[in-house]
């Protein structure tokens, strides 16, 4: 049973940086792509970044770029978002996605398997 756990969302002021975690378990972890998605009160979900199973590749959304790093451990299951930076406009809630194809932007809706989401705050 596919399971991903996120955690480290939290409030911070403009300007600082959170790390989120997400942690796998269920399937062949070193396998999959994983992507980081959030969803702002209003808006629709959108990709933020996106990473194969190997590491080699890595994607941004635009707004994104220079400020926040994807990665991953395979050997703990774990792959992680660092966001540097951090501006209100990444108030959302964050969500871990995997699935075995690359990049995310090729995921249909019933694709990927999802966490519960964490939330991220950012104000003074």
């Amino acid at each position: 049973q596919v399971q991903l756990v996120e955690s480290g969302g939290g409030l911070v002021q403009p300007g600082g940086s959170l790390r989120l975690s997400c942690a796998a378990s269920g399937f062949t972890v070193d396998t999959y792509a994983f992507g980081w998605f959030r969803q702002a009160p209003g808006k629709e979900r959108e990709e933020v970044s996106c990473i194969s199973s190997s590491s080699l590749n890595t994607a941004y959304k635009d707004s994104v770029k220079g400020r926040f790093t994807i990665s991953r451990d395979n050997a703990n299951h774990t792959v992680y978002l660092q966001m540097n930076s951090l501006k209100p406009e990444d108030t959302a809630v964050y969500y871990c996605a995997a699935a075995i194809l690359y990049p995310c932007s090729w995921w249909g809706p019933g694709l990927p398997s999802w966490g519960q989401g964490t939330q991220v705050t950012v104000s003074s």
